[in-house]
């Protein structure tokens, strides 16, 4: 029986070396996940749980089969230590390569299972720590990460240069204006992160609102480069977090934490309904439950008042305090929302005039709510208006609204009507 050529030999090595490095692999991945799982069962603690979920051990394992293959390479080969580092044959510089890949391996795996356990690490603080969303660290994980990955890339281009990283480190003061370009956005996002978190800007679960960049919803995540912000429609805006310092947003945080919302909408009158009220009108509102104190203490002033008034003669109109329908039917709106069991009553409330405009006389109501429910307020709101509405024609007032179509068209045949009628002679 011939014997095998030595290639053929090393072939054989190489992949029973191969082999070896991934049945360890295997199994060191099944009892270190059965030995976590235990010692996670064990314990009344979720920190454990989320390291597990985040695969920060599971991650390390990969180093395993690149270590075996770095120490074993070499007697795979037959060659020795220093054989390897000579590098003379073409085996013993491809043991040399190997080796230094399998040692960039180990590298990266350490790099990942680093990171990992930076995210279990941000699991662990949002849910053991009530101020995790005012205060959330997952930005500075993330520059911790970065410099992680950074260590590594120049430990693994060390390896395969076969060069001391010091090297590497000392030519970086020559490329700093170009780390500063490549990683403006890193710093400035860095910077921003820390005025964010210092300041209390904006935490998970702010509705915040940014028309610039077309976004209006819930902050769902705080990273170290973006904002995440789920939107009324259920679509994700991501914003650069620079921006929050550097353009305005609205936070509607403080209205939450106030317990009020504001109403700020007008009616528009119509300026041809407002007049005196007659005597049998002030009578008729004067039974009004809520409008029953003002009438009286009204009319008692303007009693009062008549009284003291003086008149030059008998072919002099006196000049009297009267009550006007719109004054009365702002007193109305008035009670009516301090009665209203929504409307906030510590916060501010008016019901004023705004200035006279072609479209009418605006009265605006300015109150608060104090649910501050976005469907529940803007019931609320709805409610309050369609009283007002529908209580106008008791004070003898109408909105104002602009013609449509249809008043037009009933205009003009009324008009033609008219005209037709008094250009026709009369049948004798």
């Amino acid at each position: 029986m011939d014997t095998l050529p030595p290639w053929a030999f090393g072939v054989g090595q190489v992949a029973l070396l191969l082999l070896i490095a991934a049945v360890a692999h295997r199994i060191a991945i099944r009892m270190g996940r059965d030995a976590m799982r235990r010692a996670a069962t064990r314990t009344s603690v979720t920190w454990d749980d989320r390291i597990i979920e985040r695969r920060a051990f599971a991650r390390l394992t990969n180093a395993i089969p690149a270590a075996i293959v770095y120490f074993g390479i070499g007697p795979a080969l037959g060659l020795t230590p220093g054989q390897i580092a000579a590098g003379e044959s073409p085996i013993a510089l491809a043991a040399l390569v190997t080796q230094r890949v399998a040692l960039s391996v180990v590298a990266i795996a350490g790099a990942l299972s680093a990171n990992a356990l930076l995210s279990a690490v941000n699991d662990i603080y949002n849910d053991s720590y009530s101020e995790a969303k005012s205060r959330p660290i997952k930005g500075y994980l993330q520059v911790v990460g970065l410099g992680i990955w950074i260590a590594a890339a120049v430990i693994v281009v060390s390896i395969l240069a076969d060069r001391s990283p010091v090297v590497f480190l000392s030519g970086l003061g020559a490329l700093t204006a170009v780390l500063m370009l490549v990683f403006r956005d890193t710093i400035l996002s860095l910077v921003a992160s820390l005025q964010i978190m210092s300041n209390d800007m904006i935490r998970i679960g702010d509705w915040v609102e940014m028309p610039q960049a077309n976004a209006d919803g819930d902050v769902i995540d705080i990273a170290l480069h973006t904002v995440k912000i789920q939107n009324w429609d259920k679509t994700i805006s991501t914003i650069p977090t620079h921006r929050f310092i550097t353009e305005s947003f609205k936070n509607w945080r403080g209205m939450s934490e106030a317990g009020g919302r504001r109403i700020k909408r007008a009616l528009a009158l119509d300026l041809s309904t407002i007049r005196f009220l007659t005597p049998d009108e002030v009578e008729r509102l004067g039974r009004f439950e809520l409008l029953r104190d003002y009438m009286r203490r009204k009319r008692d002033e303007l009693a009062e008042d008549a009284v003291r008034t003086r008149t030059g003669g008998d072919d002099v109109v006196p000049e009297l305090r009267r009550l006007t329908n719109v004054g009365t039917f702002r007193a109305y709106v008035i009670a009516y929302l301090r009665a209203h069991p929504i409307v906030h009553d510590e916060m501010t409330l008016l019901v004023r005039q705004l200035a006279p405009t072609p479209r009418g006389l605006p009265i605006e109501i300015y109150c608060f709510t104090s649910d501050t429910a976005w469907a529940r307020y803007e019931s609320i709101q709805a409610d309050i208006f369609d009283h007002l509405i529908a209580v106008l024609p008791d004070f003898g007032l109408k909105v104002f609204q602009e013609p449509a179509g249809s008043d037009l068209i009933a205009a003009g045949a009324d008009f033609t009507g008219r005209g037709r009628a008094e250009h026709s002679s009369p049948e004798g």
